[in-house]
């Protein structure tokens, strides 16, 4: 793999991992954390409108679209933004959402018919295994709340996965388009009803909240997805998936930057057992 495509690599994994601690920062600026993820939807759609031009797709491709953008759109990240805003730690937040690989392994399997092989079951096993040895770290136990919406996060996160699959003939830009559209219309109607006067909320929220929102669209939604799809040109999903794994790596250290956070013993074992089985499952699907 050539430098300029490593260098890809490692901006993708540094915009992952960023996007914890940077939504923590705003989650503590006290905006309300489903108002977050639809103004970050909204802004992907705004961004997105001049090269999606408003095209809708062939009709084999309607359900998997919508399946993928309430899936991607809506549920991963108002359950990361949610997950983020009741728990006082984020490293284990971070190591959540490998859980993404697995739940998307075992969802291939009950929605597409694939065949998992004794491996693949023991390294699904293994990173559960590895994720409870992190939930019942004695320092996390006023943190369910937010532990069990990370999950959620994952296994939407993991579905949105299989449903891309029948979605790769479409441009990415109109998949995007879609997504920020029932991101934002679905996220903020929801934010309407349970978090008070969306106006008001918003006309609230400080210059600094609203870069780092930015940064989450612009950085995240879409540099680091574009330059994603960019390197499938050249490479397979086996071959790049695996580096997902290097995200936590990024995301822990900017949580201890900013945040001061030091995870305990117990937390790097069981970090430890997540992302090894998650690798070695990669290499397997």
């Amino acid at each position: 793999m050539p430098i300029k495509h490593i260098l890809i690599l490692l901006f993708i994994m540094a915009a992952h991992g960023s996007s914890f601690p940077l939504t923590k920062l705003v989650l503590n600026n006290s905006v309300p954390p489903v108002l977050m993820a639809s103004l970050r939807m909204g802004l992907v759609l705004l961004i997105l409108i001049p090269f999606w031009r408003f095209k809708i797709p062939n009709r084999k491709y309607i359900k998997s679209l919508i399946f993928f953008s309430i899936s991607m759109g809506v549920m991963v990240y108002v359950f990361m933004n949610l997950s983020l805003n009741n728990s006082s730690f984020i490293s284990p937040i971070i190591i959540g959402a490998q859980l993404a690989i697995p739940f998307g392994v075992l969802a291939s399997a009950l929605m597409l018919n694939e065949n998992i092989s004794k491996k693949k079951w023991f390294y699904v096993f293994a990173s559960f295994v590895g994720i409870v040895i992190v939930f019942f770290d004695p320092e996390l136990k006023n943190n369910i709340l937010g532990l069990f919406f990370a999950t959620l996060m994952a296994l939407f996160f993991g579905l949105a996965q299989v449903y891309s699959r029948e979605l790769r003939n479409l441009d990415i830009s109109l998949i995007n388009a879609f997504t920020g559209l029932f991101g934002f219309i679905i996220l903020m109607i929801v934010s309407f009803f349970f978090e008070g006067n969306v106006l008001n909320n918003t006309l609230n929220i400080n210059l600094e909240s609203w870069i780092l929102i930015l940064y989450q669209a612009i950085i995240v939604s879409l540099f680091a997805h574009m330059s994603m799809f960019y390197l499938y040109k050249f490479y397979t999903v086996g071959q790049i998936f695996p580096f997902y794994s290097l995200f936590p790596i990024f995301g822990i250290l900017l949580t201890y930057l900013i945040f001061g956070e030091i995870p305990s013993m117990l937390f790097f074992v069981g970090a430890i057992i997540v992302i090894s089985s998650v690798i070695l499952l990669q290499k397997k699907v």
